[in-house]
């Protein structure tokens, strides 16, 4: 439980940050790095780890003032990153300096991270994966295939998960690795996207090598490192911002003042009702952060993703559909090279409705989120599974 002495100390600190760091002039990366110094990056991590060891809720307090200081969203700028490397790095990480080694140059966002867990035979079902990796002396042999990695292509370092042991069930021969994306043995394939963009990828390892010092977890553990990211991944994508009508709802909003010229009785009735439940989405988030001590967020990140991945949705087919007409006309949509195409990665309204599209898809399909919340916070019977305890080799694959 946070006391009232915390949220003055993170108060004060951020007020410091921002009087000796001017967000405005100062450049991002020497920003940040002020903020993980101070404790500030992630509150309830450990002190010298970017945090203070306070209550998780109480980065609401430190977020409101260093971003109503003009701050970025770090979450936007590395959101692998902040969203999951962090949290599994402080949690599974070998030594203390591995994780101070990590944590600030990801904090600063110099170095971008990226998730490499999905494949082309292991989408919804994560642990059927085929990377393999095998023990070669104090480093790991990397051979395989990942997809759908967002930022692959732009990332510094990369969350892998493995499989070193296929003669037991699936979810027992996984283990969890950082690699080096610069590494020998790592290609990057950008793929394009609905928008035009190439925001995520295709990623192959031919023989590429990790030390065993860069693994997260014991071998044969990875999947339980792995519920760390994905929680947390979830907790990430579900949040919505901490101010009343911040978040992609303020797209609407904005979008409904610029226009007065089309407004209807109907349109403003959806709008008022899409308002309502990102606001009970907010409190919500807000709730689930304030409980949540200095630990990690649990199922309930599995809601905040559910909702807030469909509210996207209405939300954009909403102002889709105050357009009319104009919705269909995407005067940015090039071709552009995978950098050049993230130089203004939010782009256009009509951009976000279609970026949405993935929302149910990205983080774990609704289908799995409903899953997930059925049988561990409902307590409902299970899917039948006819694999459950097969060694993974023997398992039928496509």
């Amino acid at each position: 439980m946070s006391t009232a002495a915390d949220s003055e100390r993170v108060a004060d600190l951020a007020r410091q940050v921002v009087a000796d760091h001017n967000p405005k002039s100062v450049p991002i990366p020497d920003y940040l790095g002020a903020c993980y110094d101070a404790g500030l990056s992630w509150v309830h991590f450990p002190e010298g780890q970017g945090g203070l060891g306070v209550s998780r809720g109480l980065q609401a307090v430190a977020d409101g003032i260093l971003q109503g200081a003009g701050g970025p969203v770090p979450l936007g700028l590395n959101p692998m990153g902040y969203g999951m490397a962090a949290p599994t790095i402080r949690e599974h990480a070998q030594s203390d300096d591995l994780k101070k080694s990590w944590l600030r140059p990801l904090a600063t966002t110099e170095d971008i991270w990226c998730q490499l867990f999905s494949e082309p035979g292991a989408g919804s079902d994560l642990a059927g994966l085929a990377t393999s990796a095998v023990p070669d002396g104090d480093d790991w042999v990397i051979n395989g295939q990942k997809v759908w990695t967002s930022l692959a292509h732009r990332a510094r370092w990369g969350l892998l998960l493995a499989r070193t042991n296929p003669d037991v069930p699936k979810h027992k021969g996984l283990t969890y690795f950082v690699i080096d994306m610069h590494g020998p043995g790592v290609e990057t394939r950008p793929l394009r996207q609905l928008t035009g963009q190439a925001e995520f990828n295709e990623v192959y390892f031919t023989d590429a090598r990790i030390p065993d010092a860069h693994r997260l977890g014991d071998v044969g553990n990875g999947w339980a490192v792995a519920m760390t990211t994905l929680m947390n991944e979830r907790s990430a994508l579900g949040g919505s911002g901490s101010r009343r009508g911040a978040g992609t709802i303020s797209d609407a909003v904005g979008l409904w003042a610029s226009r007065p010229d089309l407004h209807t009785p109907v349109l403003r009735d959806r709008l008022t009702q899409l308002w309502l439940r990102s606001e009970a989405q907010r409190l919500t988030s807000e709730r689930s952060r304030a409980s949540a001590g200095v630990g990690g967020p649990g199922p309930e990140g599995s809601i905040g993703k559910l909702v807030g991945a469909e509210l996207n949705q209405h939300i954009y087919q909403w102002c889709m559909d105050l357009l009319g007409p104009e919705g269909v006309l995407y005067h940015n949509y090039n071709l552009l090279d995978e950098e050049d195409s993230e130089a203004d990665w939010r782009g256009p309204v009509q951009q976000r409705f279609l970026r949405s599209r993935a929302n149910t898809i990205e983080g774990g399909t609704s289908d799995v989120m409903r899953n997930i919340l059925g049988e561990r916070v409902l307590g409902l019977p299970g899917d039948l599974r006819a694999d459950a305890g097969m060694p993974w080799k023997e398992i039928p694959r496509g």
